[in-house]
C-alpha cells in the first residue's frame, strides 16, 4: 500500500474522522489518483472493516463510526472523482417501505455501500412504493435496496417490487431486501434477487448483483 493512503485506512479502522479527512487532504496534494485512493484507501479500510464485523471483533458500533469517518474523506473526494470521472461500482436506490420507521440498520447498508463505491440515494424510512419506482426511473438505478424491521411492513416489500413490475422498471433493476424478520426464503417468495442478513455480506451482495 501506497504510505500516503495508510493513515487512510488506519484512520477509517479506527474511526478517527479528522484523521480521516486531513490523509485524504494530504493524498490529493501529493498527487494521488483520486480513484486510487478511493480503491486501495477507502474501499479496502471498509472491506476490512466488513470482515472484523463477520469475525466478531467489531461490533455495530464500531462499524457505524469506521463509516462515519469513511464518509467525512468521501466528501472531501467526490468533487475530485467527478472531475476525474471516477465511475462508481453502481447506483443503489435505497430506504425503508412504507410504514416501517426503522432506519439504523438501513443507514448502515447504504455507508457500507457507500464505502465500496457505490452511489446511494437514499429516500429515508417509511418510504411508499411509488416514490422508489420514481427514485429509479429518475435516476436509472442498478440496484434497489429495501428494509423493514416489522413483521407488519414486510408485505410492502412485495408492494414494492410489483409496483416496479407495474412501471416497467423491473428488469432493469435487481432488488435486495433485509431487515430482522426477513429471511432467505421470504426474500425469494417475494421475487426479491438476493437477501442479505447484515451491513457487510450487503456489500458482496450488491456487487454480485450488479456483476450478475
Amino acid at each position: 500500500m501506497d504510505e500516503s493512503l495508510k493513515p487512510i485506512f488506519d484512520g477509517i479502522l479506527e474511526g478517527q474522522t479528522s484523521e480521516v479527512v486531513s490523509a485524504v487532504q494530504n493524498a490529493l496534494q501529493q498527487g494521488v489518483d483520486p480513484a486510487v485512493i478511493l480503491n486501495d484507501g477507502m474501499v479496502a479500510a471498509m472491506a476490512e472493516v466488513g470482515r472484523l464485523f463477520e469475525e466478531g471483533e467489531y461490533f455495530v458500533p464500531e462499524m457505524l463510526i469506521a463509516a462515519r469517518a469513511m464518509q467525512a474523506g468521501l466528501s472531501v473526494l467526490k468533487p475530485r472523482l467527478a472531475q476525474e470521472n471516477v465511475q462508481a461500482a453502481g447506483k443503489v436506490v435505497a430506504g425503508t417501505v412504507k410504514g416501517d420507521l426503522h432506519d439504523i440498520g438501513k443507514n448502515l447498508v447504504c455507508m457500507m455501500l457507500e464505502g465500496a463505491a457505490f452511489e446511494i440515494i437514499d429516500l429515508g424510512s417509511d418510504v411508499p412504493p411509488e416514490k422508489f419506482v420514481e427514485a429509479v426511473r429518475e435516476s436509472g438505478a442498478n440496484l434497489v435496496a429495501l428494509s423493514a424491521l416489522l413483521t407488519t411492513t414486510m408485505p410492502n416489500m412485495q408492494t414494492t417490487i410489483e409496483a416496479l413490475k407495474a412501471a416497467g422498471l423491473r428488469d432493469q433493476v435487481k432488488v435486495m431486501v433485509g431487515g430482522a424478520p426477513i429471511t432467505e426464503t421470504f426474500a425469494r417468495q417475494i421475487g426479491a434477487d438476493g437477501y442479505s442478513p447484515d451491513a457487510s455480506r450487503a456489500v458482496a451482495l450488491a456487487k454480485s448483483l450488479v456483476a450478475a
